[in-house]
């Protein structure tokens, strides 16, 4: 029974009726504050059509190394040099300090606009360890098979629960109330993503792993970036609409695109290229933050000696022995310059802007028209409540909670890691929405044109799920943050990529470093190549 045909039951009706519509109205009377990091930066530098149209540079800055962007590859990059002993160098934060891992404040209350975890990191993620030893994080034995880890960020219980049938349940794929028969199809699957995860290949490689790059080059394995998640399902006799939908959530929810969509080698990567352990935890477990990753971004900043410049680049280019990056602020819609020159730069910016900013980026091998990635639209949606909405008791409030079928993908609860005795006067729920119903383009356009309510509206959709429409009454305040183009998709063919197979190796006074690099946006592989990058330089 739906909640509408609930409500418009016999008996009780009326009472519910009125609830429902005192809610309704608080919902109305809720002003959600809209962020849209980027926005009138991407939008200025997309409809500019000749540089000279600019007024010119108020300042010339000389420096030895600029990275531009201050996301999670281009902190690496300047945390790498200055763990290193080069200093010499500026970061140029791009249009929002820390990118996908921006986070917020209500007061005392820290909330994630991005990014919200970070898996524990295996061996092969060395560079990952490395930051997170620098950074007080991982506490002891960084090389070892398990490192011994600060229990204050190490998730903690109950971690993940799923809303299935009107009824709360442990973990996300869901198990009671399913049929034996769709049971054994879980079990099946998860033997066999434990079967590939031991598997190497005819290079002596493991099949998946993070960094991507480390990855097996067999091409037995690799052809399965010709299909999609789906068809490999298919085709390995997986019917059990359960864990369909199961795989199809772990793929909205990490590549922002529906397993229709996704390489099968990408969805497989998902499942077996982690592994993380530790000396003080279950295997597989999770790192997090209230924040999200917003305190490892300020880490890795701090470390990096905090030289940051705001500003986002609009023309990079070579000159006599190094480079010139153009810079431009926006003003109350009017631009300011500055003139960047260094010996090299690195191009810490999604590859989207790249091919914008950089002159004759095709030199190096990228052909906009031919390489660029697919990007996936998201809204990342804070609500700062007056306390806890009552639960239904079957399960506890987790850190990730999430509704089978849900529109979005679950929300998380910021105030999960602190260790109180009694829980907090208020807390921060983050609701996370994919719009990977639509094409791209087509969710880009509607995350621009929609009405502030219809945004709330979507954005609220799986706590009404879980809580009804009373939910509207405990909002204190709501903040919506858009990302238009989140994150680089995995499409099938993407391991095929000739222009990302360039830019990953160019070595000259133009470097690059971000996640799309990989083809998928997480933060192994962003660091990754804010490693790679660093070492080039120090080279």
């Amino acid at each position: 029974m739906d909640r509408r045909s609930f409500l418009l039951g016999a008996g009780s009706a009326g009472m519910l009726a009125a609830a429902g519509a005192a809610a309704y109205w608080r919902w109305q009377e809720i002003t959600p504050q809209i962020r849209v990091p980027g926005r009138a930066e991407g939008h200025y530098l997309r409809d500019l059509r000749d540089h000279r149209a600019l007024p010119a540079p108020s300042a010339q800055i000389d420096t030895d190394i600029v990275i531009l962007g201050s996301g999670i590859a281009g902190l690496t990059a300047a945390w790498k040099l200055n763990k290193e002993g080069h200093r010499n160098f500026l970061v140029i934060d791009g249009p929002q300090a820390y990118g996908n891992a921006a986070g917020g404040q209500y007061g005392d209350y820290a909330f994630p606009t991005g990014a919200h975890y970070l898996p524990l990191p295996s061996q092969d993620a060395f560079h990952v360890r490395e930051i997170l030893h620098d950074l007080g994080i991982l506490l002891r034995n960084p090389s070892a098979e398990k490192p011994y880890y600060d229990e204050r960020f190490l998730l903690h219980e109950p971690q993940e629960r799923v809303l299935f049938e009107g009824r709360w349940q442990e973990g996300v794929l869901p198990k009671e109330g399913v049929p034996e028969w769709e049971l054994q199809e879980h079990r099946r699957f998860h033997d066999e993503m434990a079967r590939i995860h031991a598997l190497h290949g005819n290079d002596g490689k493991r099949l998946f792993t993070l960094p991507s790059a480390l990855s097996s080059q067999d091409p037995a394995w690799r052809a399965l970036d010709r299909i999609s998640v789906r068809t490999w399902l298919e085709l390995n006799g997986y019917r059990a609409p359960t864990l369909h939908w199961y795989v199809n959530y772990c793929c909205r929810d990490d590549y922002g695109c529906g397993y229709d969509q996704v390489s099968a080698w990408a969805g497989l990567h998902y499942f077996c290229s982690r592994g993380g352990q530790a000396e003080n935890a279950a295997d597989g477990a999770w790192l997090t933050w209230p924040g999200g990753l917003e305190p490892l971004a300020a880490g890795l900043d701090r470390r990096a000696g905090q030289r940051r410049r705001s500003g986002t680049v609009i023309a990079l280019e070579k000159s006599g022995k190094g480079v010139q990056a153009l810079c431009f602020e926006l003003d109350g819609g009017q631009p300011r310059t500055y003139l960047v020159r260094a010996s090299k730069a690195i191009c810490a910016m999604p590859l989207f802007v790249a091919a914008r900013v950089v002159q004759h980026i095709s030199d190096l091998g990228f052909d906009a028209s031919r390489h660029m990635p697919s990007y996936a639209p998201w809204m990342v949606a804070n609500f700062l409540l007056k306390g806890f909405p009552r639960e239904l008791p079957q399960a506890p409030l987790s850190w990730d909670n999430v509704i089978y079928g849900g529109k979005g993908l679950g929300y998380v609860v910021s105030t999960h890691q602190d260790v109180r005795v009694a829980p907090p006067p208020k807390t921060v729920l983050t609701a996370y929405i994919d719009l990977s119903a639509q094409e791209p383009p087509v969710a880009r356009r509607w995350l621009q044109d929609a009405h502030p309510q219809e945004l709330l509206q979507l954005a609220m959709s799986d706590l009404t799920a879980a809580y009804g429409p009373r939910f509207a009454g405990i909002v204190e305040r709501a903040d919506l943050t858009l990302r238009a183009h989140a994150m680089a998709s995995p499409r099938p063919g993407f391991l095929s990529n000739a222009g990302l197979k360039a830019l990953q190796s160019v070595d000259g006074p133009i470097l690059f470093a971000h996640a799309d690099l990989s083809g998928f946006s997480v933060f192994e592989e962003a660091s990754w190549w804010g490693y790679q990058a660093a070492l080039r330089v120090l080279a």
